[in-house]
């Protein structure tokens, strides 16, 4: 039988009251995402998963298929709305709230170590922006959570099981997002430089990685299958559409990520784990956060959201640090900082959900010294890309289906629409199909692994594109509108939408060419 390493000490008092209070807190998030949730449009890459739920493979150029399986499942269950679509990540972020709670209470904090962990993460910007709407972000850091979790509760009972949870879900996570691996990593050298080094003199953490690794297996096969296509996709993100980041910016972005005022807890539990005592059997989540920022400095691209799954690795021990240093008559300044906590929340979540009526948005960030920043090679507006990219896609749509309804029927028979990326290939595939638009392709991404759908090029609605370009395409072609959006991003406005015919060559032979993986 295994034994733990070093056990934790409870002294977390009644569950009945961890589970009140956390839940109540992650109640607190449902309700602040539902008041924005219909707020703006569907954002970009929403419409892009959606798509993808028709085309359901064990593969993506840019992602693995756990999040589209899951959105399929959903979908076909309550329909394909803002508010069905976005439900899923709002309580995965709920669940994460809940469950930094646990860790803290895992690491041997009462009730106030427990709820500024969850307090922590309710109020980080980043994590309030990334699971407002679907994508497998929101799923990646609940499992992440739910990982560290579970690890710490295998370290401190010793149930052999444990692992194999891990193990499923260290799997689900690559399934997911392959940036789980550096979690994987991350615990590997966690346990490595602790005491928990004799564990793996026993089988159970070689089980758990064996689990993990066979759970990710059916989606390394796809991409042995096709070349390893998100090899040529990450290399060419890097290469044209990253920007680089410093040290200096990286930390200067988490700051505000994370939220200022809640900045101050993640460093103490960074140092209590140095320092304190009773938070040293929880060091492998400091070696976590350490090894996995590691990665993302060495990287030189890394956007800013990356590291908030770890989030829960510091705010848990940070939750508890402030209970220890702030026991008895100094107590009621924990109290203070919860208060402070939830006071700069309000603040700063305007800047991460759709809380306020889109022309004033402006005007508040740069109250708050706060002006648009690129994570990418790409002009930004008035509006962060993260809200640009909720606006357009419904007008575009309709413009599409214009320029369609006007074809004689016989063309229509015959069209089919392409989008230069799968913002506008999904918009015409998911909201385009409303207005009776036969479907679109594209050449960007998965959109190019699904190929031209039995079409030859006869008549193609194009949008976006030079009209001197599209025309070396086709024996005839002419502009019928332009794109109209004044919050969408720069190079989504003003976009001219063209009706071509009669390809030179058929669209079959010309697809490779069409291939654009960024």
């Amino acid at each position: 039988m295994m034994h733990a390493s070093a056990p934790l000490r409870d002294r977390s008092g009644s569950m009945r009251s961890t589970l009140m209070l956390l839940g109540s807190v992650a109640l607190l998030k449902i309700i602040i995402h539902a008041l924005a949730i219909q707020e703006y449009g569907y954002f970009r890459d929403e419409l892009y998963y959606l798509a993808s739920t028709r085309h359901l493979d064990l593969g993506y150029v840019d992602h693995p298929p756990l999040s589209i399986y899951i959105l399929a499942a959903q979908t076909a269950l309550f329909g394909d709305s803002l508010i069905a679509t976005r439900a899923l990540s709002v309580l995965a972020g709920a669940a994460m709230v809940f469950f930094t709670g646990l860790i803290a209470r895992e690491l041997g904090g009462r009730l106030l170590a427990q709820g500024l962990a969850s307090l922590a993460i309710l109020v980080a910007p980043v994590l309030l922006g990334s699971q407002h709407f679907y994508s497998m972000n929101a799923l990646d850091q609940l499992l992440w959570t739910l990982s560290a979790y579970t690890l710490l509760r295998a370290l401190k009972s010793g149930n052999p099981n444990l692992w194999l949870l891990l193990g499923l879900l260290l799997g689900l996570g690559l399934f997911n997002k392959i940036s789980v691996i550096w979690l994987g990593i991350s615990f590997s050298l966690g346990l490595l430089f602790t005491p928990h080094r004799r564990l793996l003199r026993t089988r159970w953490p070689w089980i758990a990685a064996s689990l993990a690794l066979v759970v990710f297996l059916p989606y390394l096969i796809w991409q042995m299958l096709n070349g390893f296509p998100t090899l040529e996709f990450m290399r060419n993100a890097a290469q044209f559409k990253m920007i680089r980041v410093s040290v200096l910016d990286f930390f200067r972005n988490q700051f505000l990520a994370a939220n200022p005022v809640a900045s101050l807890l993640y460093f103490a539990g960074f140092a209590g784990m140095l320092l304190i005592a009773e938070l040293r059997p929880g060091r492998i989540l400091g070696i976590a956060v350490v090894v996995v920022a590691g990665i993302l400095i060495a990287s030189g691209t890394a956007k800013t959201y990356y590291l908030a799954a770890a989030y829960p690795l510091l705010a848990a021990p940070g939750g508890c640090a402030f209970e220890q240093v702030l026991s008895g008559r100094w107590k009621f300044l924990g109290y203070a900082y919860a208060a402070a906590l939830l006071f700069s929340g309000i603040g700063l979540s305007p800047l991460a959900l759709p809380l306020l009526p889109v022309d004033t948005y402006p005007g508040y960030a740069a109250s708050l010294g706060i002006t648009p920043e690129a994570e990418e090679r790409s002009q930004l507006g008035d509006l962060p890309q993260h809200f640009a990219d909720m606006f357009g896609w419904e007008e575009l749509a309709a413009k599409v289906a214009r320029a369609y309804n006007n074809l004689p029927p016989e063309d229509q028979e015959k069209c089919i629409v392409f989008g230069q990326n799968y913002g506008e290939a999904g918009a015409i595939d998911v909201l385009g199909r409303r207005l009776g638009i036969p479907g679109a392709i594209s050449g960007h991404n998965s959109y190019w692994m699904w190929g031209p759908r039995g079409h030859a090029g006869e008549v193609v609605i194009i949008i976006g594109g030079d009209l001197q370009d599209n025309a070396e395409w086709f024996e005839t072609i002419e502009q019928v509108d332009v794109t109209d959006c004044r919050y969408c991003m720069p190079y989504e406005r003003g976009v001219p939408i063209f009706v071509a015919r009669n390809m030179k060559r058929s669209l079959e032979e010309n697809w490779v060419r069409l291939k654009h993986f960024i």
